[in-house]
């Protein structure tokens, strides 16, 4: 899960021309993610959410940093600051920016780190609220290849946990890579990953 924003990164270091402020902070702050930096990284974008309050993208990063690294955590108070940090930054991001699919997905990632570190105490209870939100993130936006490729990673999760066939989900993954090959983020800092962890699940199909 933690290799979810490498081809974020790449993309957006790759992004150089006469910048904004904004433009060279984000640039900054994916730089130091990468660098595995991740606190200073979500110290920045948190810093350009006050600095441009009507964009979501700072918000959802530094909400994404917090996710992405809460994945493996054993400390469950480190886990728990993490985790709440990261749902008031969705909450932000929902604010300004309601019924996004891309909010919703992180949503579902957020949920799905709960029930990763304790399935028996969060998952009769998270595991439906992700299948709703990705749900309903696919009927607002069938053709984002994040969409598809969470929720076919999440459905394959559950039906490996109660030993159920996989396959029908590969067929899904193999939609959300032809997907990532023709989508286009609206500006260079949108989001703009997961194609590479979908190619790797997927080799799990044994495709």
């Amino acid at each position: 899960m933690k290799h979810l924003i490498i081809i974020t990164v790449l993309l957006v270091s790759g992004f150089i021309h006469s910048q904004t402020n904004y433009e060279t902070g984000m640039q900054k702050a994916f730089g130091l993610w990468s660098s595995n930096n991740p606190t200073e990284a979500s110290n920045i974008f948190e810093r350009i959410a006050k600095a441009e309050p009507d964009n979501w993208l700072p918000l959802y990063y530094a909400a994404q940093i917090n996710i992405v690294d809460s994945f493996g955590e054993k400390d469950e108070e480190k886990l728990t600051a993490q985790l709440k940090k990261a749902q008031d930054l969705i909450n932000d991001a929902t604010a300004i920016s309601k019924d996004n699919p891309e909010i919703l997905v992180l949503q579902a990632l957020l949920h799905t780190a709960w029930v990763a570190f304790d399935g028996a105490t969060y998952g009769m209870t998270l595991s439906r609220k992700v299948v709703e939100l990705y749900t309903r993130a696919l009927q607002i936006a069938p053709e984002n290849p994040r969409v598809v490729y969470c929720k076919a990673e999440w459905d394959m999760g559950s039906a490996s946990y109660f030993g159920q066939d996989i396959t029908p989900f590969c067929n899904d993954l193999e939609r959300a890579i032809e997907l990532f090959v023709n989508f286009k983020p609206e500006t260079p800092f949108h989001p703009n990953w997961g194609k590479e962890r979908a190619v790797k699940i997927l080799e799990s199909c044994g495709k």
